[in-house]
């Protein structure tokens, strides 16, 4: 008896399959146009057609995202951080259209989540030329979508100071909103509605993680799983301002867990209320408290 010898299958021809390329060009202090001029050539040269896009300013550019998306393109590919991420979110979820990722932001936590490289954009393009989809759950509160984290506390009061200030650019801007923020911040009363259970407490900061880190690698929600259907929503509750800052490193190596004032609770829907804070999900100004955030399983398709 002979055993036929074959070779791998080959692969489906993508010549004529159109994708669309959409690039923050000021991502990462410029690594966006960079990361597209590598990106664009490699994509081609694999027999994609390729839709060559650029907002003008955010609108734009999400409503680039969805035309192309309602025409019927394959996959939509965005150059840029977690913001662009975010805005991809918003043209995709819920059409089974995937996303794809060419890192080249400052933060790059999807990227994180799905172990792409971050600092190479010929291999983040090779990994769209393959094509590999993975299924993730979704956070939607109302119409808008996150994928990473939605921060509602001493983070997101930050956040806002840092929108408002001029100078100086990139993270010393948060450095300063910080200083500025620490002398004047009090805990803040939280009205917590976990699916059936209500919580009504003091406290620091109150995350609600689809994912497990936000802000460039901060674990704040660390354990939270993509695809378990979940929600993970993290109390750090009323502590002094002291212990507030030397806390902080704890967040790099995910053992906030450890501190007396965490708790951990995984719903499939919360809201959250508070007085004057206004959330920040996947570092994107997201709206007033309060929300209500549920998850949605299953709602996007990425290229990992």
């Amino acid at each position: 008896m002979v055993a036929s010898m074959q070779g791998p299958s080959p692969q489906p021809s993508r010549r004529g399959r159109e994708i669309a390329l959409l690039t923050n060009p000021t991502a990462g202090r410029g690594r966006g146009a960079r990361h597209r001029d590598v990106a664009l050539p490699r994509l081609r040269a694999a027999g994609f057609v390729v839709r060559n896009l650029q907002g003008r300013d955010a609108d734009e550019a999400l409503d680039l995202a969805r035309a192309c998306v309602a025409d019927g393109v394959e996959a939509l590919v965005v150059c840029g951080g977690d913001g662009l991420t975010h805005l991809g979110a918003q043209a995709v979820a819920g059409t089974g259209v995937p996303l794809g990722l060419i890192p080249s932001g400052t933060g790059n936590d999807v990227a994180r989540y799905l172990g792409l490289p971050r600092r190479d954009p010929a291999a983040a393009a090779d990994r769209v030329v393959a094509s590999r989809t993975r299924t993730l759950d979704l956070a939607r509160s109302g119409d808008r979508w996150f994928v990473t984290v939605m921060a509602a506390g001493f983070d997101a009061v930050v956040n806002e100071r840092a929108n408002d200030m001029r100078w100086p650019r990139g993270q010393m801007r948060y450095n300063l909103a910080t200083v500025a923020e620490l002398p004047t911040f009090r805990p803040i009363p939280y009205v917590l509605q976990l699916d059936d259970e209500t919580v009504e407490t003091e406290a620091m900061l109150v995350a609600v993680g689809n994912g497990p880190s936000f802000g460039g690698g901060l674990r704040i929600t660390e354990g939270a799983e993509l695809d378990d259907g979940l929600l993970d929503v993290v109390v750090v509750g009323r502590m002094t301002k002291r212990k507030l800052v030397r806390s902080y490193p704890r967040l790099f190596t995910g053992s906030i867990d450890g501190l007396a004032e965490y708790s951990r609770h995984r719903v499939k829907q919360v809201t959250v209320a508070a007085p004057g804070i206004v959330a920040y999900a996947d570092g994107e100004r997201f709206g007033p408290l309060p929300l209500t955030v549920e998850c949605v399983p299953g709602a996007l398709e990425v290229i990992a």
